[in-house]
């Protein structure tokens, strides 16, 4: 039995499950090859950086797939569905899976076997496949930023300092902006998701959605690899000095995503990594201070990493490259931003003020209760909770759609629109 305001399973989102394990095998291989290479021609460090971030961002990967393994079977009715997909409910296969950090694989293939079993052979699940579409699509949100992105700032700073690109550092690049550009769609098509008119939603959205988060990501990860160029000494203190700061801003605005302590000061911490390549809203509430805040903040910070490389910089290796590049970096950021205001002003969806009670649980089918801890049934033009809801991607959407105001007479607030990313 599926709910007939949540999704069904289509191959739409199967093909998009392909594509995204199929990116994920391309930026995995052109990360063994790159390494490979470093290490064949001698370059040790550089050998040793790369395998080193490569297993560190799998690592916070892996440790996000396991606490949402471990707070899924909390949930009841949850142990019975996941027995259909690969190893199932089987904590210790589970855990040495993601131990050998094949957790965050193995969700890829789960999620390509439970969707070809409802898409083309019509058996029951599809609400559960789209649950475990929405659990990748975060997943590879958090290793886009842990990993794609770094590795983005890396290979262009060894080109700007070796001042030439190898093949393989171009096929990494390559692999990197794809994996940036590839989850940029699938999760403005997983938020969309979550929205009632969602089959209104036109492809203009998800192009102009696309194109200001890569003209915003581009310029802030070549200012940082152009800085790194000239002073490599000094990026490692300068993402010291902002990635706690930023991760400080995250537990200032009380994030709830995750279902522990542990797990939460783990998400903020990540957040915080987020932050320092590209906005990402964690919180209900007036977003578009916070917004003003933050760009005004890395517009600011990218104008003197930029000014520095220039000082720095040495005239005659960048003579034929670098007032393009003082005179494209802030252009792009300020098109940027103004794609991302025609955004939220042409294509966002206008969500009105309508209020729900906040229901501690939903019923599913088979007869279980799923308890979605403090997610809303319906919320500001939401589709009302499905018997089995993604609870943690549900509060993303409710963030991104969601609508507060203060009512006066009672001094309570009702959801108000966020802006994630």
């Amino acid at each position: 039995m599926e709910s007939p305001t949540f999704p069904k399973y289509s191959w739409f989102d199967f093909a998009f499950s392909v594509v995204g394990v199929c990116t994920f095998l391309f930026d995995w291989g052109s990360d063994v090859w790159v390494a490979t290479e470093f290490y064949s021609r001698g370059d040790f460090f550089w050998f040793g950086v790369l395998v080193g971030w490569m297993l560190l961002s799998s690592i916070v990967v892996q440790i996000f797939s396991w606490f949402w393994f471990k707070y899924d079977r909390d949930l009841q009715g949850f142990s019975a569905k996941a027995e259909n997909v690969l190893f199932g409910d089987h904590v210790k296969i589970s855990c040495l899976l993601h131990v050998f950090q094949l957790g965050f694989f193995c969700r890829h293939i789960s999620a390509i076997w439970h969707g070809f079993r409802v898409w083309w052979r019509k058996e029951q699940g599809s609400e559960y496949a789209v649950y475990l579409t929405h659990d990748l699509s975060m997943l590879r949100l958090i290793e886009t930023f842990c990993e794609s992105a770094p590795q983005l700032t890396l290979m262009t700073y060894i080109m700007l300092h070796t001042n030439r690109a190898r093949t393989v550092q171009c096929v990494s690049v390559a692999a990197s902006t794809t994996s940036i550009v590839w989850m940029v769609v699938d999760y403005h098509r997983c938020l969309r998701s979550f929205l009632p008119d969602k089959a209104n939603q036109g492809r203009g959205s998800a192009a102009v959605y696309f194109l200001w988060n890569l003209l915003l990501i581009a310029p802030r990860v070549a200012a940082v690899a152009l800085f790194a160029s000239v002073l490599p000494g000094c990026v490692g203190a300068h993402f010291l000095l902002l990635w706690p700061a930023l991760a400080l801003w995250a537990w200032l605005q009380q994030t709830d995503f995750m279902d522990s302590a542990g797990g939460e000061w783990l998400y903020r911490a990540t957040v915080g990594l987020i932050w320092y390549f590209s906005w990402f809203n964690v919180t209900e509430g007036r977003t578009r201070g916070r917004s003003l805040i933050y760009h005004g903040f890395m517009s600011t910070d990218g104008l003197v990493l930029l000014a520095t490389w220039w000082a720095y910089r040495d005239p005659v290796l960048t003579r034929s490259y670098d007032h393009a590049v003082v005179a494209a970096l802030p252009a792009s950021y300020l098109t940027g931003l103004a794609l991302k205001a025609l955004y939220y002003y042409r294509f966002h969806p206008k969500l009105g003020h309508r209020r729900t009670p906040q229901g501690p649980s939903v019923e599913v089918p088979d007869g279980g209760d799923v308890d979605f801890r403090n997610v809303r049934p319906a919320q500001d033009g939401l589709s009302p909770a499905p018997p089995l809801l993604n609870a943690r991607m549900y509060r993303h959407a409710a963030h991104f759609y969601s609508k507060q105001e203060v009512i006066r007479d009672r001094g309570e607030r009702a959801p108000r629109a966020g802006v994630v990313m």
